[in-house]
């Protein structure tokens, strides 16, 4: 009889200690998944949870200290593209580059959902383009552009791009690049690049 209690008591023990091994297991594995999260990864969880057709708007404050609202439509590899709503609803399409934002105002299910991992889908082509890349397209089709610096805002049309900077033919807002119309040149450090906002 005092054999079974003392198996029975050396089971329970033994039961236990796996059960609080595997939990320890269990944390740590958490934790290594949690570091190896992205501010990319976070808001691609955060713009695609609750398995909405469009994705979920963005409160961003720039390192500049403004505030925007983003509803993104394209992630790529250090930057993102969507929709600049502003406070009267209107809305402009931008670039916001991530090393740009400051911060995410959430909510405590907000948090929660930032945290689930991105919903794996086939690796696409705009998850590998930089900055730079969508720079050049911009320069290419001649778009007007209001650039958002962490000085002040500039506006006019992206002549060329550098590995870490762009040239930027600076001309009033609403007119084309024309000879006549450009005011000065600019070179902008990508480092200083906050949002662009597609004229």
């Amino acid at each position: 009889m005092r054999w079974d209690n003392l198996f029975d008591d050396l089971e329970g023990q033994l039961e236990h200690e796996l059960n609080a091994e595997e939990i320890d297991l269990r944390a740590e594995e958490e934790r290594l998944r949690l570091g190896r999260l992205s501010i990319r990864d976070r808001l691609l969880s955060l713009a695609r949870s609750g398995g909405r057709q469009d994705p979920r708007m963005l409160s961003v404050v720039l390192t500049a200290g403004q505030g925007i609202t983003v509803r993104p439509s394209a992630f790529g590899k250090d930057w993102l593209a969507g929709d600049l709503i502003d406070h009267s609803g209107t809305s402009a399409q931008c670039v916001v580059p991530f090393v740009a934002i400051a911060a995410v105002v959430l909510t405590e299910d907000d948090v929660a959902d930032s945290l689930n991992s991105p919903v794996q889908t086939l690796a696409q082509v705009v998850d590998r383009i930089g900055l730079a890349f969508v720079l050049r397209d911009l320069c290419r089709r001649r778009k007007s552009v209001d650039v958002q610096t962490a000085t002040g805002r500039l506006s006019g049309t992206i002549d060329r791009v550098g590995r870490d900077h762009f040239d930027l033919a600076m001309h009033p807002p609403g007119t084309q690049r024309r000879r006549g119309q450009v005011e000065q040149y600019r070179l902008v450090p990508l480092a200083q690049l906050q949002l662009i906002r597609l004229a």
